[in-house]
């Protein structure tokens, strides 16, 4: 098991690199830079290349991006181009928000696409079952962006009931970036929870807990739930892993001060540090997430658990059998 986290965080390495020079290399071919931002309208083109040659912009991209990640191996994300806060200090305050929107809309989703799919399945090719897919199809069909604008027109501006965006109000804020959110999730997760309950359903092992007479929702709830728990802990963990870089749509429409939104302005004002080091940040996150979902398979699955030990097992009689064989 130490053996299996210490080589996924070493594959960690490479795709940190590929990702931060896919990205800075994309941020220079974009036209305009930093400088065209920073210089005064009213700027001669002589006082933009003396500002870039200032901030170090005429330099060769990949000089830069060598720097760029040099710096990063001492632990410096960089500085903004367009404010004397660092990256990490940027990152740092708007992942909270981030964060907070999208644990809500994870739990908002889970919360409801559970019950929905276990019910779904136990009704399957009724008009409940299709009702529920209908729902789901609804909830995939539907843009973020449209569905959060749909919501601001009617709750924020028609009704009055909530904040049209921000987050100065506290939990009436999070109500309409969430269900926005939360809709597409829990249109993903109804689908995956049915179709993995309809594999699980009709077992042999279930029917003979019903031969038994064990209550039916002690069937569903404790039997089918648990082993078909692999996919639907896959889906969670992507879109867990997906919160910091996933809503810069919505935080966009809602105005919500979170890293996606950080991220669309650093984009604008062709901010490259800022906007490198929250992917970078980002993709660390995901991959984290997705580590700690891998681990957790084991403890839902007693299967998983039995082939990691099983490996270390067989590696550690083949180092036995190595040491007999050279000492013979």
């Amino acid at each position: 098991m130490y053996r299996y986290v210490l080589k996924r965080l070493l594959l960690l390495i490479p795709v940190l690199l590929g990702v931060s020079m896919l990205v800075y290399c994309i941020l220079d071919l974009a036209p305009g830079d930093a400088a065209d931002i920073l210089a005064p309208d009213d700027a001669t083109l002589e006082e933009k290349e003396a500002l870039r040659e200032e901030m170090g912009l005429n330099r060769p991209v990949l000089i830069r991006y060598f720097e760029y990640m040099w710096n990063l191996l001492h632990g410096e994300l960089g500085t903004s181009y367009l404010s004397p806060i660092t990256v990490w200090d940027a990152f740092t305050q708007k992942a909270p928000n981030t964060l907070k929107l999208g644990l809500a809309s994870v739990i908002f989703a889970v919360g409801l696409s559970l019950p929905l799919g276990i019910y779904a399945a136990r009704h399957r090719g009724s008009w409940k079952d299709a009702l529920s897919m209908i729902l789901a199809i609804l909830g995939l069909s539907m843009p973020n962006f449209w569905l959060g604008l749909l919501l601001m027109l009617l709750f924020a501006l028609r009704l009055g009931w909530l904040p049209s965006g921000g987050a100065d109000k506290g939990f009436l804020s999070l109500i309409l970036p969430t269900f926005t959110i939360g809709t597409g999730m829990m249109a993903t997760l109804t689908r995956t929870t049915r179709s993995s309950m309809l594999d699980v359903i009709r077992q042999d092992y279930l029917r003979t807990a019903r031969a038994k007479g064990v209550n039916e929702e002690v069937v569903i709830k404790k039997h089918a739930l648990k082993n078909a728990l692999i996919p639907i802990i896959t889906i969670i963990g992507t879109m867990l892993g997906g919160i910091l870089g996933g809503a810069t749509l919505t935080e966009s429409v809602f105005s919500w001060p979170g890293v996606g939104r950080l991220i669309i302005d650093s984009l604008n004002g062709r901010d490259t540090p800022v906007v490198t080091g929250c992917i970078i940040m980002t993709t660390m996150f995901f991959s984290v997430v997705l580590l700690v979902v891998d681990l957790v398979y084991a403890f839902v699955d007693p299967r998983i658990k039995a082939q990691y030990s099983n490996k270390n097992k067989k590696k550690g009689g083949e180092k036995k059998d190595g040491e007999k064989a050279a000492t013979a």
